[in-house]
């Protein structure tokens, strides 16, 4: 059996992985990365690609705030096909109930040093005149960019292996144990520290994990330029992200360099099976069409699924298991892990060097569910 020594294993070449692995080798750690399939791919090849401040949570904003200014300090290293473009989000609210969550929103993260603006009826439909014109107003998030997930990751491994980390690709985890890394194939990693960032596969190398699989599809039209000049997303799609039984559906659309259109979003739990559903798929544009009615002239190239690591409290899992205390775990970002790929590192690589991190760790500590899960 052969073993390979590192100061740090990362098992999982997403971008979650491939943003701790690129933050530890610049640590002067010597990293190997672990992934049975491609770089990029799993749920950050099946992705929007959004980088997006959000306000679920103190603590979910705190994180992606965070993580977004990395990403923007980051922009001037990113290579073209990384397509990073800022377009701003638009939070459109289609009557006035949703236009007091509008000022709601604007007013939180006005608090916390985030610009934004209310746009009312008239100065959205000047801004995106595709949309149904008795909506209410929005809220433009200016800052908020998208980006092509493959290609970022492939950029910030890439970034990793010039300092020195090494890849191996096509290897399939059997355990993880006591900062050890066995592969099926007999290939053994032995380290200081091993990080499990293997997204939805995670909880079968980390025993009592509580992360689930959502499934989520989207949408690829041909190429219509500037048919729509933001992300667009309904205020009803926070709604969508809450619900954590039933199926739902909610409109989000982006812009992508091409000129094409992502169109989305869908999430369904104990949904097994990565077919495209029929009946959730119809539903999903059916919504998007309610928005932008000009969207069901245009042409769909591909339709597609993936899944999401999602926690029960909707905050991913970032730093050591208790179990394990050679053991770190980057997983559980559900929606988030583009936008978030960069915080998380920074809180890993703070825990490792023992560094004040520039934003609380605690919300994000494993032992929150590890304890939940001892006292059950």
């Amino acid at each position: 059996m052969s073993v390979r020594v590192y100061d740090a294993v990362v098992v999982g070449a997403g971008i979650v992985g491939a943003a701790c692995a690129d933050r530890l080798s610049r640590e002067h750690l010597n990293v190997a990365i672990v992934d049975r399939g491609l770089v990029g791919g799993g749920a950050t090849a099946a992705g929007m690609g959004h980088i997006v401040t959000m306000d679920d949570s103190e603590a979910q904003f705190a994180l992606t705030r965070f993580s977004q200014q990395l990403w923007i300090e980051l922009r001037p290293e990113l290579p073209a096909d990384v397509e990073y473009r800022q377009c701003g989000t638009l939070w459109v609210a289609a009557d006035e109930p949703e236009m007091q969550e509008v000022i709601r929103k604007h007013r939180y993260y006005g608090e916390r040093g985030v610009a934004t603006s209310i746009l009312t009826r008239m100065e959205l439909a000047e801004l995106e005149p595709k949309l149904r014109p008795d909506m209410a107003g929005a809220l433009l998030v200016p800052e908020d960019a998208v980006i092509y997930p493959p290609c970022a990751a492939r950029f910030v491994v890439a970034r990793a292996e010039q300092h020195g980390a090494e890849t191996f690709l096509g290897g399939t985890v059997e355990r993880i144990d006591n900062g050890s890394v066995l592969l099926t194939n007999g290939t053994r990693f032995s380290a200081g520290i091993v990080v499990n960032a293997a997204g939805i596969a995670a909880p079968a190398l980390t025993s009592t994990l509580d992360i689930k699989p959502r499934k989520g599809h989207l949408v690829i039209t041909d190429r219509y330029p500037d048919f729509v000049r933001h992300q667009i997303v309904e205020l009803g799609y926070l709604k969508s992200a809450h619900s954590v039984t039933a199926d739902s559906v909610a409109f989000n659309v982006q812009p992508r360099a091409t000129g094409q259109m992502l169109i989305g979003s869908s999430r369904q739990y104990g949904a097994d099976h990565s077919q495209v559903d029929d009946i959730i798929l119809s539903r999903m544009l059916r919504r998007a069409f309610e928005y932008i009615p000009g969207l069901a002239r245009t042409s769909a190239l591909r339709a597609w699924t993936g899944f999401r690591a999602a926690t029960p409290d909707k905050l991913p899992l970032i730093g050591p298991w208790p179990e394990d205390r050679r053991l770190l775990l980057a997983t559980g970002h559900e929606g988030l892990g583009i936008t978030t790929s960069l915080g998380t590192a920074a809180l890993l690589a703070d825990h490792v060097v023992g560094r004040t991190p520039r934003i609380q760790p605690e919300p994000f500590l494993p032992a929150r569910t590890f304890l939940e899960h001892v006292h059950a």
